[in-house]
């Protein structure tokens, strides 16, 4: 329970830091001493509160939904079709996946590749970005990738940025919940324990916006996705190396 609630403040910190992180966080942690679909029923309430939160309190809501409202679908979709992945058996390969997709975040993050979208484009692009995001959401629980680097080449301000990751983080928890309770892989124990976990995350992203006023941005970000980096190599080399002994 302390490694858990650490975990979680940990989460929320980065959350309060940057507006996203705290699933792929939590799951690439929690991932090592739990099934990735339990630690993804733990992560309900919190993703769900923080991310309306998110979404709420932004500048802009009509504006964001009329532009970024052909996401909500594809989301929903992929999210369903892959969602059987996160449940499957044995865990190892959920545990496998979500290492690859926090490798992937980490690299992207540490480069210093920055990519572009004509306006013209997101009427097809947009939609496309959502299929696959929700596919990788639906399969691990972690659903910054592709999402987040291609809203950040839409050279959108910050407000705009915080406030488009709320609504999407929002539907994608969302259509999570849907799979997981569908599946029935999601239980009113689970929703409690969820409910618990706010606690910490709250508590965590008080620090985070403590330590984003204080501290360099850029030395953060740095460190954060070294992190997600280097964990995501280990979870991946575990759960590859749990699949070929034919452990969980």
């Amino acid at each position: 329970m302390i490694i858990i609630a650490l975990t979680l403040l940990l989460a929320g910190a980065v959350k309060g830091v940057f507006g996203l992180g705290l699933p792929a966080i939590s799951m690439g942690l929690l991932g090592l001493i739990m099934p990735p679909v339990q630690a993804a029923g733990l992560l309900v309430v919190p993703a769900l509160v923080t991310n309306a939160w998110q979404l709420a309190s932004g500048p802009a809501l009509r504006a964001v939904i009329a532009r970024f409202g052909n996401m909500i679908l594809p989301f929903c979709l992929g999210t369903l079709l892959s969602s059987g992945l996160l449940t499957s058996k044995p865990p190892a390969l959920a545990a496998a996946m979500v290492g690859m997709v926090l490798v992937l975040y980490g690299s992207f993050g540490l480069s210093s590749m920055r990519l572009s979208v004509a306006k013209d484009r997101e009427w097809w692009l947009s939609p496309v970005i959502a299929l696959l995001t929700g596919a990788l959401n639906g399969a691990t629980g972690i659903s910054a990738i592709p999402l987040v680097p291609y809203l950040a080449a839409l050279d959108l301000d910050q407000e705009q940025l915080i406030q488009v990751m709320g609504l999407s983080f929002t539907v994608l928890m969302l259509a999570l919940v849907g799979s997981l309770a569908a599946s029935g892989n999601l239980h009113w124990e689970s929703a409690g324990q969820s409910a618990l976990a706010l606690l910490p995350v709250a508590a965590g992203m008080v620090v985070g916006q403590a330590i984003r006023r204080r501290l360099s941005a850029l030395a953060f970000r740095r460190a954060f996705f070294a992190g997600l980096l280097t964990l995501g190599a280990y979870t991946t080399c575990r759960g590859l190396a749990a699949l070929h002994t034919g452990g969980a």
